[in-house]
């Protein structure tokens, strides 16, 4: 089991609905994708693991969970400023989608 945190520590995340405007792989890399995400009135570029299980077109389009306030971190060249959230399933990331009406940049909570 995990340990427990806080909702004030909880709280320190800022997770929104974000939506994918721009997808490529990385060159170099098979594993990597670069994203441009829509996170509500500002476009972050995100690198994204699983690209061994999906095509850069499979993301385009779609509303995803991201954490923003994660520290940006170079990866392969390209300063990832986001995080898309993933269940890990046998080592595949499944992301998590939005269905419904919850616009570009809703908080989640």
């Amino acid at each position: 089991m995990s340990e427990e945190v806080s909702m004030e520590l909880f709280n320190m995340l800022d997770l929104r609905v974000g939506r994918v405007v721009e997808a490529e792989r990385i060159p170099g890399s098979k594993k990597l994708i670069k994203l441009k995400v829509d996170v509500g009135g500002e476009l972050r570029d995100v690198v994204a693991g699983g690209g061994e299980y999906y095509d850069p077109s499979y993301f385009l389009g779609k509303r995803f969970v991201v954490l923003i306030n994660i520290k940006p971190r170079k990866i392969m060249g390209v300063e990832s400023r986001g995080m898309l959230l993933a269940a890990d399933v046998n080592g595949k990331p499944v992301w998590l989608t939005v269905d419904g009406e919850a616009p570009v940049g809703s908080r989640v909570r």
